[in-house]
């Protein structure tokens, strides 16, 4: 088994764990960055949230009625609920995991609520199981950075969404150096920390998959707790790291896929609704200047 594989065998074990258990992603210490309260939003189901993300991507994604949204790393189906009250009855909501217990919770959530247009599959985000631009937003929380090859799930993500759709994705970021011994630890990788890529080359993979307008909606500072680095550094370690100038951030960013996307896969384009109800304005008032103007 190779290194990348090692590491989705790590979160595939410890993700079906949390399903059972509900035991903070970072084990027996704090990580100190759960995400902000979705308690507040449309939709939400406490069976659903398990603490395990970073951020609040369904509040900035967008989302209108009848859209077709993507979660990747749907976990427990949290965002994916969410996201079904923004999208409503004409929408669908598709959840991702390779999880098979979250795929299991998440149903049943699906099942006592009654949702009949969401739906939870098994795959992973380096191949994602739904149709060439076929989405009209992507969401995910706190678990792109659990992807070994992040290049190749922004190329996924990129595939996936029609052509001027776009996505709103929450991970974590940092500036600076982790220590070896942080980067090393399966259970930081788990809670996102270990896994986590430096801000700019983030946002630079993100835009070498082809997207545009790629920007961050929000951003917020991560402090590790003294319980979580004591359990994984030394105490020289600890004060390096404690008085180096490293920033631990979550972060939710947007990007968009060009309407009129060169990197096209063969299929046939099924253009973005709002693409769609534009032209279709546009197309109304040509028509009604050209039948009631008579200068034109």
């Amino acid at each position: 088994m190779n290194h990348s594989e090692q590491i989705k065998q790590t979160v595939k074990d410890k993700y079906n764990q949390l399903a059972k258990t509900k035991q903070s992603c970072c084990g027996t210490a704090d990580c100190g960055f759960v995400g902000e309260s979705y308690t507040s939003l449309d939709g939400y189901l406490a069976d659903a949230d398990l603490g395990l993300g970073c951020g609040l991507p369904t509040k900035f994604a967008g989302i209108e009625p009848g859209d077709t949204v993507v979660d990747l790393g749907s976990g427990a189906g949290n965002d994916c609920f969410i996201a079904l009250r923004e999208t409503g009855r004409d929408g669908r909501v598709i959840g991702i995991d390779m999880a098979e217990s979250m795929l299991e919770r998440a149903r049943e959530n699906a099942a006592m609520i009654g949702a009949t247009n969401v739906e939870f599959r098994l795959g992973e985000i380096e191949s994602i199981p739904v149709g060439d631009n076929s989405v009209d937003v992507v969401v995910s929380n706190c678990v792109l950075n659990l992807v070994p090859d992040k290049a190749k799930a922004y190329a996924e993500t990129f595939r996936i969404l029609k052509p001027g759709a776009h996505f709103s994705i929450s991970d974590v970021v940092i500036s600076g150096d982790l220590p070896a011994a942080l980067r090393q630890a399966a259970e930081l990788y788990v809670g996102c920390v270990a896994g986590a890529m430096k801000e700019e080359e983030y946002l630079l993979t993100i835009k070498a998959a082809g997207f545009e307008e790629v920007k961050i909606q929000q951003r917020r500072e991560i402090t590790l707790s003294d319980d979580l680095l004591d359990q994984y550094l030394d105490p020289r370690t600890k004060s390096i790291f404690q008085h180096a100038n490293v920033g631990i951030y979550s972060i939710t960013v947007f990007g968009r896929k060009p309407a009129e996307s060169s990197c096209y896969s063969g299929s046939p384009i099924v253009f973005n609704r709002r693409s769609q109800r534009k032209r279709r304005t546009i197309q109304f008032r040509f028509l009604r200047v050209l039948l009631f103007d008579q200068s034109f």
